[in-house]
């Protein structure tokens, strides 16, 4: 028997791919929400890139309902995304509706994801961002849409927001993880003041079963320093 249910949302980005790993490691059903399936995963949702937001809200919702036939969720975990740099001067809008859809839409999905499908108590895990608690401006479209992340995850927090009672939902806000792409574009980086993606699976895993779990609402920072990372919540 499973040890718990949980969603990951960009279950085949490269910290998506380490928590349904780690997750079936530790005896979880994972199921994988993306644009293509993770062969590792129990259940695969697989998303309409081209479709719009509420169509892609409404196939993800149906979906996960025929998977999961009236079972309640754990956790769900949201760790899509995507980076895109620019600043007012060229492609504003173009990089601004690339974040959106890839940060905003998936965020706003897991939440109704959630609202309908998470137990009382279960864990909605979100992923903002630390640049975008202040100005960014050659980044301009990605701070605008972590931000609003940080703000969904204060919205979700609050009473009437829709999910179940006594859920716990958070951002993370990561400054570098260490995934192959970053390696890959910054070879000369040092690469002892990036996250590495299994403390954030090891992390997800603790709070997924009620353990050391920060306040509902929190953005919690992700601090890495001569290898080993701290928790900031702000």
């Amino acid at each position: 028997m499973a040890s718990g249910k949980i969603l990951i949302y960009g279950g085949r980005g490269a910290l998506g791919a380490s928590c349904v790993q780690f997750f079936k490691k530790n005896n979880w059903w994972v199921g994988s929400i993306d644009l293509t399936e993770n062969d590792a995963a129990d259940a695969n949702i697989v998303v309409d890139r081209d479709a719009d937001w509420v169509a892609q809200e409404a196939a993800v919702l149906s979906k996960v309902g025929a998977e999961l036939k009236g079972v309640t969720l754990d956790a769900i975990i949201c760790v899509a995304g995507g980076w895109a740099g620019g600043n007012a001067k060229k492609d504003l809008a173009k990089s601004s509706d690339l974040m959106w859809k890839q940060s905003v839409w998936s965020s706003a999905i897991s939440a109704t994801v959630g609202a309908n499908h998470l137990k009382p108590g279960g864990l909605l895990v979100l992923t903002g961002a630390n640049p975008a608690l202040e100005g960014t401006p050659g980044m301009i479209g990605y701070g605008m849409a972590k931000a609003a992340v940080h703000q969904l995850t204060k919205s979700l927090a609050g009473e009437k927001s829709g999910l179940p009672d006594n859920s716990l939902v958070v951002s993370i806000l990561p400054v570098t993880l260490d995934t192959p792409m970053n390696r890959k574009w910054m070879p000369d980086a040092d690469t002892s003041t990036w996250t590495p993606l299994e403390f954030l699976s090891e992390l997800f895993h603790k709070w997924s079963k009620g353990e050391e779990r920060p306040a509902n609402g929190s953005l919690v920072k992700l601090i890495t320093k001569d290898s080993k990372t701290e928790m900031v919540i702000v």
